[in-house]
C-alpha cells in the first residue's frame, strides 16, 4: 500500500512540475539549444576562418608561375627603383611657386593665381618631356662624352582670364637661349609659340597666330607683358625644376607599379 501511494505522489509532482512549466518549456528548451549552438559555432567559425584563409594565401602564392623574363625584369627593377630613388633631389613637390598655386593630376601639371584684374592659369603636361642638356661645344668624336643632366621642358599654355575673355599663349623653351626672340639681343630661355583671344571656352574655331611670324616689336611688348603676369625667366626655370621633379616622381611611381604588375603582388 504504501509503494502505491509513494508512486501516485511521484506521479502527481511530475505533473505539477510539468504544468508549472507550462507553455515556457518549448522557450527554455530553445533558449538552452541556442546558447550551446551559439558556443559551437564560437568555436567551430574561427577554425574554418583559418583554413579559408590558407587556403587563399595558397591559392595567390600559387595562381601564377614567374617566367625566367618576369624574374629578371622584377630583380633589374628592384634595383632600379633604389637607384632612382637616391637621385630624386626633391622629395616633396612644392605646392605653389611664385604665387601661383600648384595642383597635380596625373601627368598633367596646373599652376594658378590672381592679380587686381585677372586670373593667369599655367597648364602643362609632363609626358615626353624629358632631354639631356647639351653643350655646342661638345665634340662628338670625343670618347669622353658625357650626358648632361636630364631635365624635363615641357610646352605650357599661359591663359590670362578677364572676365569671359582668355588671351591665350602657347610656349616652349629654347634650345638656346633667346632662339625664339625676335631680337637676339635678349636672352629669352623661353618663347611664343602661338597667341589666341577668345569668349568662353577655347575650341578648334578659335583664330590663332603663330608667334614667329608677328611683329617683332609686338613679340617684345608680350614677352614683357607675361613678365609682368610673373611668367618671367626666373619663374621659367622654376618651372623647369618643378617639371623635372614631378616627372622623375611619376617615372619612379610607374617603376614601382611595374614591378608590382609583373610580379603578381
Amino acid at each position: 500500500m504504501n509503494g502505491i501511494v509513494r508512486s501516485v505522489l511521484r506521479a502527481t509532482s511530475v505533473r505539477n512540475v510539468l504544468s508549472s512549466c507550462g507553455s515556457n518549456s518549448s522557450q527554455h528548451i530553445r533558449t538552452l539549444w541556442n546558447v550551446c549552438g551559439r558556443r559551437q559555432t564560437a568555436e567551430i567559425a574561427p577554425f574554418i576562418s583559418s583554413l579559408d584563409l590558407h587556403n587563399i594565401r595558397t591559392r595567390r602564392c600559387y595562381s601564377r608561375s614567374h617566367t625566367k623574363a618576369e624574374k629578371e625584369l622584377v630583380e633589374f627593377l628592384a634595383e632600379e627603383i633604389i637607384a632612382e630613388k637616391k637621385a630624386q633631389k626633391l622629395k616633396m613637390i612644392p605646392t605653389e611657386i611664385e604665387g601661383f598655386k600648384v595642383s597635380l593630376n596625373g601627368a598633367e601639371v596646373n599652376l594658378k593665381k590672381r592679380d587686381d584684374t585677372d586670373t593667369i592659369h599655367i597648364s602643362f603636361n609632363v609626358n615626353h618631356t624629358v632631354d639631356a642638356d647639351t653643350d655646342e661645344d661638345l665634340n662628338s668624336n670625343s670618347d669622353n662624352v658625357e650626358i648632361g643632366e636630364m631635365k624635363s621642358k615641357p610646352t605650357f599654355t599661359v591663359d590670362i582670364i578677364r572676365g569671359d575673355q582668355t588671351l591665350g599663349f602657347t610656349c616652349s623653351f629654347n634650345n638656346q637661349p633667346g632662339a625664339s626672340g625676335a631680337d637676339d639681343n635678349y636672352n629669352d630661355i623661353f618663347g611664343i609659340d602661338e597667341i589666341s583671344l577668345y569668349e568662353g571656352k577655347h575650341s578648334d574655331k578659335v583664330y590663332s597666330v603663330a608667334g614667329e611670324i608677328i611683329d617683332g616689336y609686338l613679340y617684345d611688348l608680350l614677352m614683357n607683358y607675361l613678365e609682368e603676369k610673373g611668367v618671367s625667366n626666373e619663374f621659367a626655370e622654376k618651372l623647369i625644376e618643378l617639371s623635372t621633379c614631378y616627372e622623375h616622381t611619376a617615372y619612379v611611381s610607374l617603376l614601382e607599379g611595374l614591378s608590382k604588375f609583373t610580379s603578381g603582388k
